[in-house]
């Protein structure tokens, strides 16, 4: 009687766990929470300027543009990549149409005696590059620097 007790025992488990298993759980039919991404571009480098619009771009590719929110902040050494006459102006253009946020630090703006003018059409402002990432940093962005 123990046995027949034990088999029955674990056969009801196995049943059991295969159901378990097999259903849909909430984590699996909830929508997915959109990537935050935050490109910090610092320096003076065109090639981390491409880099930095190449991350873009991949990101947009791989998780989906509607399935990603990207923003790119320049500041410092980095807020050539903005100017007009920018080697990388076109791509940061390019970037901006496909849904990416391309911001400019004010503070280094006015260090570098740069207006609005100067800058490439179609990018935003933030008062201060590393502040805005930092706060970004703590709302759950990644924050990437390329």
């Amino acid at each position: 009687m123990n046995r027949q007790f034990a088999r029955s025992f674990i056969a009801a488990i196995a049943v059991g766990s295969a159901l378990v298993f097999s259903l849909p759980t909430a984590a699996a039919d909830a929508p997915k929470e959109k990537a935050r991404v935050v490109l910090q571009v610092s320096d003076d480098s065109p090639k981390t300027w491409n880099q930095a619009l190449n991350v873009i771009e991949n990101l947009q590719q791989t998780f989906g543009k509607q399935n990603v929110d990207l923003k790119l902040i320049a500041f410092g050494f980095g807020i050539g990549i903005l100017k007009l006459d920018s080697v990388a102006g076109g791509r940061v253009l390019d970037a901006t149409k496909s849904g990416a946020q391309i911001l400019a630090c004010e503070i280094t703006m006015r260090r570098q005696k740069l207006t609005k003018a100067d800058m490439l059409p179609d990018i935003g402002y933030v008062p201060a590059g590393v502040v805005e990432i930092v706060k970004l940093q703590q709302q759950g962005w990644s924050v990437v620097r390329p």
